[in-house]
C-alpha cells in the first residue's frame, strides 16, 4: 500500500442547501496538499430557500451528512465551516480614505487604514459574514496593488462586506451547534464556490458566477482577484421539477427523475417522436396526464416545460447582472461561469450562452486527491470551495488587532501583515 502523507491540519464543512446537505472533511498534509479524507451528503430536510424552518430536522440532517464523512475519513471533528446561500444575502462596497499629506505611503499607513476601515462595516442591523479589502486607491488613481512606497495626498481602501439577515443565520448556527459542532464560521455560498470552480485569472479579469441551486440562484460578480457584487433570486432547479409535477399530475421525486435523465436545456426536431415513460420500474402505477396507453409521453413537452423555467430564470438572472454592471454591452469576451446542481441540466451552458449573450462554461468541484466522482460535479462545487476557503484563511478586516480563532490568532501585528499580503497577493 503506497504511504499515505501524515495530515497537518484538519477542516470539516458542511455546506446547508435546499435540496442536499452535505459535509466534507479534508486536510493539509505534510507535503502541502489538499486532500479529500471524507465526504457525505443526504437529502435536506428543515431547510426552505436557504432558511431553517424546523431546527429539528435540519441539525439531525447536518448530524447525519457529516457522520458519513467522518465514517468514511476514520477522523472526527468538533467544528466545522458552514456553507449558505439564502437568507438575504447581499453585498455593498464601501470607500475608506485616511490623509497621507504627499509624503511616502509606508505599512504603518497601510495597517492604519485597515483599523479606520472597521469604523464603516456597519451592518444596520443585519450579520456581517465577511468584510474583505478590495482595492486600493490613491489621491486620482484606482486599482492600485501595493500602495507601500508611492507618494500620495490621501490613501483608500473599498471595503467589501457580505451581509445576511441575522435572524435565519443565527438559526444556521443554531442547527449546527444543535449537532454538538463548534463554528468556525459562515461563509457565504457564492464566495465558497468561486475558490472553486475560478481560476485566478478568471478573478482577476473579471467573471460572473452564477450558482443554481435547489431553491435560491446566486449570481456573484468578481473583478480584480475579489467578490464584488452578488445578488440572490429565490427560484432554483427546483421549481423547473415542481413545474414538470404539476403539469403531469405526478410525485415530485417521480418529476425530478424527468428532469435528471431525460430533461435538456436545448430541444431536438427527435424530441417529438421520442416517447419517454413517466413511472419508473417501481413505481405505482398511477397514470399521469397527456400519457398514452403504455404511460408515455413525447420528450418535447417535458423539453417545453424545462425550457420554458430556465427562460424565466435566466431572464432574472440577465437583470441581476446588468444590476451588477456585468453585461455584454461595451465589454469584451465577458465569462459566466454556472456552478450548482442545477448546473449538471444537459445542455445548459449552450442555453445560457445564447440566453446571456455572454461565453459560457460549466464550473466543477476541482480535481481534489481523494475527491470521489460521485462529488466532482457541479453541485458539490460548493463544498469543495469550503475547505478551499478555510485552508486559505482569508482576510478579514474584523481580525485586525484581535484575535479570530485559533487557526488564525497570530497576534495583531501577524494579523495586520496577513492583510496586506493577501493584498498583494491578489492585485
Amino acid at each position: 500500500m503506497a504511504h499515505q502523507p501524515n495530515i497537518e491540519r484538519l477542516f470539516g464543512a458542511v455546506n446547508i442547501g435546499s435540496f442536499r446537505v452535505s459535509a466534507m472533511i479534508a486536510g493539509i498534509a505534510e507535503n502541502g496538499e489538499m486532500q479529500v479524507l471524507g465526504s457525505g451528503h443526504r437529502m435536506a430536510q428543515g431547510i426552505r430557500r436557504g432558511y431553517v424552518t424546523d431546527m429539528a430536522a435540519a441539525t439531525y440532517a447536518v448530524r447525519d451528512a457529516l457522520e458519513k464523512a467522518e465514517k468514511l475519513s476514520g477522523h472526527n471533528v468538533s467544528s466545522v465551516w458552514i456553507g449558505s446561500s439564502g437568507a438575504g444575502l447581499a453585498s455593498r462596497v464601501d470607500p475608506v480614505e485616511i490623509e497621507i499629506g504627499g509624503r511616502r505611503i509606508e505599512e504603518e499607513d497601510v495597517e492604519h487604514l485597515l483599523l479606520a476601515a472597521q469604523d464603516v462595516v456597519q451592518p444596520d442591523g443585519r450579520m456581517v459574514l465577511h468584510a474583505h479589502p478590495a482595492c486600493y486607491f490613491l489621491d486620482g488613481a484606482d486599482g492600485v496593488a501595493n500602495p507601500v512606497g508611492l507618494h500620495a495626498e490621501r490613501l483608500g481602501v473599498d471595503i467589501h462586506s457580505l451581509l445576511a439577515d441575522g435572524a435565519p443565520m443565527r438559526n444556521v448556527r443554531e442547527a449546527v451547534e444543535s449537532a454538538h459542532l463548534d463554528v468556525e464560521g459562515i461563509v457565504a455560498s457564492p464566495l465558497a464556490a468561486g475558490y472553486a470552480v475560478l481560476s485566478e485569472e478568471e478573478r482577476d479579469l473579471g467573471a460572473a458566477l452564477v450558482e443554481m441551486g435547489a431553491e435560491v440562484t446566486n449570481v456573484a460578480v468578481y473583478a480584480a482577484g475579489m467578490l464584488v457584487g452578488l445578488a440572490a433570486i429565490p427560484h432554483g432547479s427546483a421549481d423547473i421539477t415542481d413545474a414538470i409535477a404539476s403539469a403531469f399530475g405526478i410525485k415530485r421525486f417521480q418529476a425530478e427523475r424527468l428532469k435528471c435523465v431525460n430533461g435538456s436545456a436545448v430541444a431536438s426536431p427527435a424530441d417529438r417522436k421520442e416517447m419517454i415513460p413517466v413511472a419508473g420500474p417501481n413505481d405505482d402505477a398511477a397514470v399521469a396526464r397527456g400519457t398514452d396507453d403504455r404511460g408515455r409521453i413525447p420528450r418535447s413537452e417535458l423539453i417545453a416545460i424545462v425550457t420554458g423555467e430556465l427562460d424565466a430564470l435566466m431572464t432574472e438572472v440577465g437583470r441581476a447582472l446588468e444590476t451588477l454592471g456585468y453585461s455584454g454591452s461595451g465589454t469584451a469576451a465577458r465569462q459566466v461561469v454556472l456552478t450548482g446542481g442545477g448546473a449538471e441540466m444537459a445542455g445548459l451552458a449552450d442555453y445560457a450562452q445564447s440566453a446571456l449573450g455572454m461565453p459560457v462554461r460549466i464550473g466543477r468541484a476541482p480535481s481534489l486527491r481523494g475527491l470521489p466522482e460521485a462529488h466532482a460535479t457541479p453541485g458539490f462545487a460548493t463544498l469543495a470551495g469550503l475547505v478551499l476557503y478555510a485552508a486559505d484563511e482569508p482576510a478579514d478586516i474584523r481580525s485586525v488587532g484581535a484575535g479570530r480563532h485559533k487557526v488564525t490568532d497570530f497576534g495583531w501585528v501577524g494579523q495586520v501583515r496577513r492583510v496586506v499580503a493577501a493584498m498583494k497577493e491578489h492585485f
